[in-house]
């Protein structure tokens, strides 16, 4: 994610680079919405496993879960590839066409790219990457909120524990969606989509439509992850402030999760869990707000780019500005 070609650029839309930026991170998202729905389905079997081994189904539901993850990330260590050069699923002509692009857009530059923590330093002062910081923040109480308690709301609406489970799959699996465009105004539709979820689970007592909201603020979520990642990573450059961008966005969505554990339980009683469906509606229109601040932002910066164009030329520029560059146009 932190070395693939941005795709806003029109002279280079049809480039193989910009297929893997969308494809790539839209698989990433629908993969993480598609395990919401498989999630209460394997749970739903695993917990049937009770008193195998002496052990309780709760106990296995951890262990193999856990012990997938744990398996897989030590694999993705060694078989993910560091670079564009070591990726072995690409050819060289599509290696070659990524790395100028990557050169074009000043993401990579062989003369100055080269780790240090001054660029670590840069991501932490960029406009763009605060906003969509804060985007994540709050994306990652709800994501959470919902991932986590989807089937405690669901036992509060009277569904049996174990149905709760089973229900909790529409919903998630109704969120496989991702449809890319302008990376700001998708991720507003979707914080929008959350917003009409969580009035209308507010609004109703009839069970039928509180579980029919479900549907909205669930979709919305996981819609917001392919858009406000890929706005994240391709609005900064070169390549250690990108990553560095990204790896603030996750430990903020991260963040975000742990404030969820409380929400749902400790802060908000069932069975309507009115304070914690208030605050995730708080959070959905703080995502609103905060993409409409990023996207005016960011339309400015761009304007002011434009302006920096017609009065010099790229040459004469200095090197290593990386997303500074009146040549680098932000994605919107």
């Amino acid at each position: 994610m932190c070395c693939w070609p941005r795709s806003d650029a029109a002279e280079h839309a049809h480039s193989v680079g910009n297929c893997y930026d969308i494809a790539s991170i839209a698989t990433f998202f629908s993969a993480s919405s598609l395990s919401g729905a498989f999630g209460g389905l394997l749970a739903f079997a695993i917990v049937k496993m009770q008193g195998v081994g002496g052990k309780p189904g709760w106990a296995w539901l951890f262990i193999l879960e856990g012990l997938f993850s744990v398996v897989f990330g030590i694999l993705s260590f060694f078989l993910l590839p560091r670079s564009v050069q070591q990726a072995s699923f690409l050819g060289p002509l599509e290696k070659e066409e990524i790395l100028a692009q990557l050169r074009r857009e000043g993401t990579v530059n062989e003369e100055t790219d080269v780790f240090s923590w001054k660029e670590v330093g840069q991501a932490f002062l960029l406009p763009q990457v605060l906003f969509v910081a804060g985007i994540f923040l709050f994306a990652g109480i709800i994501l959470a909120s919902l991932a986590y308690f989807t089937p405690s709301i669901l036992v509060a609406l009277g569904y049996t524990a174990t149905r709760a489970q089973l229900m909790s799959v529409p919903p998630f699996a109704a969120g496989f969606v991702d449809k890319y465009g302008y990376r700001g105004i998708s991720a507003i539709f979707s914080s929008i989509l959350c917003i009409i979820g969580f009035i209308m689970y507010l609004a109703s007592s009839n069970p039928h439509v509180q579980y029919g909201s479900l549907f909205f603020s669930i979709s919305g979520i996981n819609c917001s992850g392919p858009a406000l990642a890929t706005w994240l990573s391709n609005n900064a450059a070169p390549q250690t402030r990108r990553a560095t961008a990204i790896a603030i966005g996750f430990i903020m969505t991260n963040f975000g999760a742990i404030i969820a554990t409380w929400l749902f339980g400790s802060w908000s009683k069932p069975p309507h869990y009115t304070v914690g469906t208030i605050v995730l509606l708080v959070c959905s229109s703080m995502m609103v707000l905060l993409s409409l601040c990023n996207l005016l932002y960011l339309r400015n910066q761009n304007r002011k780019k434009t302006s920096a164009r017609q009065r010099g030329l790229k040459e004469t520029e200095a090197l290593g500005l990386g997303d500074r560059s009146a040549w680098f146009i932000y994605s919107l």
